[in-house]
């Protein structure tokens, strides 16, 4: 069964896009694992903020790479998480896997701001 012009090529940005959201998403995954083996009350803002963008960032690529016609609010409301979650993780500055999160947070937060502003 051939596949003849039914899926149109996704753009070079939108693939950047979705390759962000998926590091952020694993960074996150792992900065959790992390945050749980540390414990402490401080870091439960810090794990709402993971989860919270760990499950944006997932959902985000998937209605890219599925063209969906939400994808613009979609990459709006991700680049909001990651914004977030970055600004929670630089609060423990000396550890250097809440720092590896922060600015993967940050690298998807301005590719999905500008995905939201194009047109899918």
């Amino acid at each position: 069964m051939q596949e003849t012009g039914t899926m149109t090529t996704m753009s070079k940005e939108m693939q950047d896009c979705v390759n962000a959201c998926m590091t952020c998403h694993t960074v996150c995954e792992e900065t959790m694992s992390s945050c749980m083996q540390a414990g402490g009350q401080a870091q439960m803002q810090i794990m709402r903020a993971l989860m919270d963008c760990a499950e944006m960032t997932r959902m985000c690529a998937d209605m890219m790479m599925r063209r969906s016609p939400m994808s613009a609010e979609m990459c709006a409301m991700c680049a909001r998480a990651c914004d977030m979650c970055a600004e929670a993780c630089m609060s423990m500055p000396d550890d250097p896997q809440m720092m590896r999160c922060a600015e993967a947070c940050r690298r998807c937060s301005e590719m999905c701001r500008a995905m939201s502003g194009a047109t899918a």
